[in-house]
């Protein structure tokens, strides 16, 4: 059982910003009904790769654990279906940019009319108000708006990634930016069903993807926003580079069985720790006076770096990463191409899970990233579906016989499978 079992939310989205969203809600133990068009429905089944037709990766991942329903909003018999499954939801998510559902008359202000307690979240890229509100998304569109990606121009006239150094790895560290607004999408559905409780009353949420990528960087927006303010700048280390810091205490360094770890060692305690540990108390005295100590050095032989990877080398990652756990070190390991599932701290908190879907076959799943009372949510109650997979079953939930479904789907107004 979820944390949010029992709570009804009806979708109408395509692609990752509103998917994603719906699939925490979903992940999370909603009963989340995905409303699509009959026609085309969310066409992320169809690209992105295919494991069989109509079952992306991505489609697979994050329409689990919904239903799909069928439905032509533009139609008026499709709008009375409509306000039937309003009347019994808690969240409508909206992936649709601007007005779109006002325009097909069940946007906001149509729905608060008919139900005051709905908590409706509309998650765009670039959020619903505001000059860039009209404008269609994808993906990197809304990292770049968020000043996360970088350009500069190359010596053959094209434009290439920055290539520079960056501060705490710049505003790219607030991550991939659908999925950090359906975070922040998320948990304001979970406050206002909350505030809801209190109140009776519903809310209208809006989010930007772009904005959220801005706030999940909030180091590197807050540092560069203010950078020209900062009067003492002996405790900040330098800005990072795409090929790497000259940090010796903060640095990534291989180990005996050939895999990295992350040796971030700075506070005069841990780098202490692990001195005493290698045998190299004669290291100890190489610490600032500050809190903490990056130990760049200006030399180009980098003494203290190869003195540190000579002791590094000695041992395996996972020798070094159970020291780590034992001696208070601030080592982790740094996990490259096809170490996920095999890394024992994300085996031991299920942060995967394989499953057998009905047409694709067997597919991994990422899970959400927190244990409740010791438990992980990875139930997967629903598989991804397809377009429409679920439309009688919900329709018979709201009171339809088998007669009206018939004279729906006879007039085109829902579709799927009979059942």
């Amino acid at each position: 059982m979820g944390l949010l079992s029992g709570i009804k939310v009806l979708e109408s989205a395509q692609l990752f910003n509103g998917d994603t969203l719906g699939a925490l809600l979903g992940d999370l133990g909603a009963d989340v009904v995905k409303i699509e068009s009959p026609f085309r429905g969310d066409y992320l089944r169809d690209f992105l790769g295919q494991v069989t037709p109509h079952n992306s990766p991505a489609h697979l991942q994050v329409n689990k654990n919904k239903r799909s329903i069928a439905l032509d909003l533009r139609n008026e018999q499709g709008r009375d279906v409509f306000w039937r499954l309003l009347a019994s939801a808690d969240v409508f998510v909206d992936g649709n940019s601007a007005d779109a559902m006002s325009k097909l008359g069940v946007g906001y202000q149509q729905q608060r009319a008919r139900r005051p307690e709905i908590v409706y979240c509309q998650y765009t890229g670039y959020g619903a108000t505001g000059p860039y509100a009209t404008i269609p998304t994808h993906g990197q569109m809304m990292n770049a708006a968020a000043g996360a990606t970088l350009v500069e121009m190359d010596d053959a006239g094209f434009v290439r990634p920055y290539r520079g150094p960056q501060p705490f790895n710049g505003i790219a560290s607030g991550g991939e930016g659908t999925s950090a607004g359906a975070t922040f999408a998320a948990l304001h559905v979970a406050a206002a069903l909350f505030q809801r409780e209190r109140s009776g009353e519903g809310c209208y949420i809006d989010v930007a993807a772009s904005e959220a990528v801005i706030s999940s960087a909030w180091i590197a927006a807050t540092y560069q926003l203010n950078d020209d303010r900062i009067a003492d700048r002996r405790s900040l280390p330098d800005p990072v580079s795409p090929d790497g810091t000259a940090s010796a205490k903060y640095q990534f360094y291989r180990t005996s069985d050939n895999k990295f770890v992350l040796f971030c060692c700075i506070e005069p305690a841990f780098w202490a720790n692990f001195c005493r540990l290698a045998n190299r108390e004669d290291l100890i005295a190489e610490s600032g006076s500050g809190p903490v100590d990056f130990a760049v050095a200006a030399d180009a032989d980098q003494t203290l770096r190869r003195e540190i990877q000579k002791v590094i080398e000695t041992r395996t990652q996972a020798e070094w990463v159970t020291l780590a756990a034992e001696h208070d070190l601030a080592i982790g390991p740094a996990l490259q191409h096809n170490e996920l599932r095999s890394d024992p701290q994300l085996s031991a908190r299920g942060a995967f899970i394989d499953t057998t879907h009905p047409v694709a076959g067997p597919f991994t799943h990422v899970t959400l990233p927190a244990l409740v009372n010791g438990r992980r949510s990875t139930d997967i109650r629903c598989h991804a579906p397809a377009l429409g997979e679920q439309t009688d079953e919900i329709l018979t939930e709201i009171g339809l016989d088998r007669k009206a479904i018939a004279a729906l789907r006879g007039a085109g107004v829902v579709a799927g499978p009979a059942t």
